[in-house]
Formats: C-alpha cells, structure tokens, sequence
C-alpha cells in the first residue's frame, strides 16, 4: 500500500483561499530549519511569521511539499523556501481565525491543532511581529 499525501498542504491552501476571499491578510509561521531559506535578521526564537498575502508576495507556489515565494525584507527583494514540515500554521491577521500544526522536530510530521486567538496572539507577540496597524486614508491635495 503507498504512503497517503499528508492534508497539510491541502488545509494551508484552503485557508489562504478562504483568507484571501474575505480580504484578510494570510500569514505563516515557520519553525526555521536547516532546509528554510528566509532572511535569518527575522527570526525569533526559531520561528519567523510571513505575510502571504499576494500583494505581499511575487510568484507564491503553494505544493504538496513546500512554500515558494519572492517578498521584500528591508527594501530587498528576497526567495523564500519553506519545507511543508516546518510550517507551524496559516492564519488571519485581522481575527487571528486559521489552523496550527504540530511540529515534531523528530521526523517532521504534524499533526493538526486549532489555537484559540488569544493563543495566536501571544505567537504574534513573542515573535516580535505585533504592531499597531492603521488604516489608510486619502488626502485631497489641490
């Protein structure tokens, strides 16, 4: 019997589909490895929170094995790899509302688990990623 597709990468495409639908903004968080490729100058405590919005991002590829994408970091343009194993979850920033993922560091599987959005931001905070966002507003100029 062949070994069965992990859903993983089929539930982290259904919520940035569902997060793009509803004009929020989809964000990772990775558990860096040493198969990762992001920049390291983000990276705290071993994990880094990306926006995958697709403003946010050129050419994403989401797979059954991997995150793929270009962003800016600092004004410079960087390519961004992350192996489906360390993806720790997908969520919205605006509600905190997605799906976490149990990363064991043995084998790289996961098992699937739900936070709470208090949970989420506490992840967001001890990441160094929480921050006041405005909206934007227009001026007339004449």
């Amino acid at each position: 019997m062949t070994e069965m597709i992990s859903t993983k990468p089929y539930m982290l495409r259904a919520i940035h589909e569902w997060c793009v639908d509803n004009n929020l903004t989809p964000h990772l968080i990775v558990v860096v490895n040493s198969q990762t490729r992001v920049p390291m100058a983000y990276v705290k405590e071993g994990e880094i929170v990306l926006n995958v919005n697709y403003g946010a991002t050129k050419d994403l590829h989401i797979d059954n094995e991997s995150v793929v994408f270009s962003a800016r970091f600092g004004g410079v343009s960087q390519n961004i790899y992350v192996p489906m194993n360390a993806v720790k979850g997908i969520f919205a920033r605006e509600n905190g509302q997605g799906m976490f993922f149990e990363v064991n560091a043995d084998q790289g599987n996961v098992n699937v688990a739900e936070n709470t959005p208090s949970e989420i931001e506490n992840l967001l905070s001890t990441a160094g990623k929480k921050r006041n966002i405005k909206k934007p507003t227009l001026t007339i100029v004449k």
